[in-house]
């Protein structure tokens, strides 16, 4: 039943909100559709192949392969997160989804970023640690260790969203259209009719937590390492670059992705709205995309068995 733009089924009492944020959904509904499904194969094929390339060789279960794997695997989790809501919205009349449904996917979506930023961290600790005390690193970097980064990098981001998308719960709706292709937080909580300031202050509070601690950290990281590289010879910064500019690219980038897209959830009223929906959907296009074919292509041992792998494949057949 719908009544004034609100879509209720009563005999299950689920209230539904419409996702209006789509350009000229009835145009290119199909252009849409093939370009966002392409979009997702490459990032389950990609991610994947290097995930398993990680995982059935064993001297690649290392601190630094693993923690890759972990962020390729992250990058899987917000990609199924946005993809398969996005390719049935493309294909219906009016997109549009359950409220727990919304909050379900702004939970993962939101952990996905937040764990990126903790995953980043982590390894740029393994690689401080590698480079600038390389005799202390196998007594540092345990195989224990790894599992309890790995546990705090998506415990705490899951633990700050989940008490964030409760708190959201609580509140009235009083609209029922986001002007996005997919859920957030912070959207949904601009439906709300009550008062926000409460949400707005953890919202900004976990913030504050999940994302600056992380980034300042990498950039000390990375301090200290030019430090020592400047300090060595020209072989060990050429070997220290070369294991270092996958994750320092990668933190570059996601980084601008997260603050346009920060920048934009607040200003979008002031943004085009095609630049909006653009900027929104970076964080889980861009990084799951280059994230894997980076590591790929620079990491030599992944490359090389990359490589083998297509060469069986594509061997011939007698």
């Amino acid at each position: 039943m719908e009544v004034s733009g609100i879509l209720m089924d009563h005999s299950l009492n689920i209230t539904y909100l419409f996702l209006e944020g789509h350009v000229e959904l009835q145009k290119y509904r199909y252009f849409y559709f093939v370009i966002t499904f392409t979009v997702y194969l490459l990032i389950i094929c990609c991610n994947t192949a290097v995930i398993f390339v990680i995982y059935v060789h064993k001297y690649l279960h290392e601190p630094m392969y693993i923690f890759i794997a972990a962020l390729l695997c992250n990058a899987l989790v917000g990609a199924t997160a946005l993809y398969p809501k996005l390719l049935s919205d493309l294909l219906s009349e009016r997109p549009a989804t359950s409220y727990e449904a919304c909050l379900f996917q702004a939970f993962f979506i939101y952990t996905y970023g937040a764990s990126e930023f903790t995953l980043l961290s982590a390894m740029a600790y393994d690689r401080y640690v590698s480079i600038c005390k390389p005799l202390q690193y196998t007594t540092v970097v345990k195989k224990s260790t790894v599992k309890i980064l790995l546990f705090f990098c998506w415990f705490v981001p899951s633990l700050e969203n989940g008490v964030g998308v409760i708190l959201t719960y609580q509140l009235k709706l009083c609209k029922f259209s986001l002007n996005r292709i997919f859920c957030n937080n912070y959207s949904i909580v601009k439906l709300n009719c009550g008062d926000t300031t409460v949400n707005n202050i953890y919202g900004l509070s976990g913030l504050c937590v999940l994302v600056f601690p992380p980034v300042i950290f990498i950039i000390y990281s990375y301090v200290r390492i030019l430090y020592v590289c400047l300090k060595n010879s020209k072989e060990f910064r050429r070997k220290a670059l070369q294991t270092c500019f996958p994750h320092l690219f990668i933190f570059i980038t996601f980084t601008v992705t997260a603050c346009f897209e920060v920048i934009s959830g607040r200003f979008e009223e002031n943004i085009p709205h095609i630049i909006s929906v653009i900027v929104s959907v970076e964080n889980v296009v861009i990084p799951p995309l280059i994230n894997p074919i980076i590591y790929g292509l620079k990491l030599q041992e992944i490359f090389t068995r990359i490589k083998k792998m297509i060469r069986q494949k594509t061997g011939p057949a007698f």
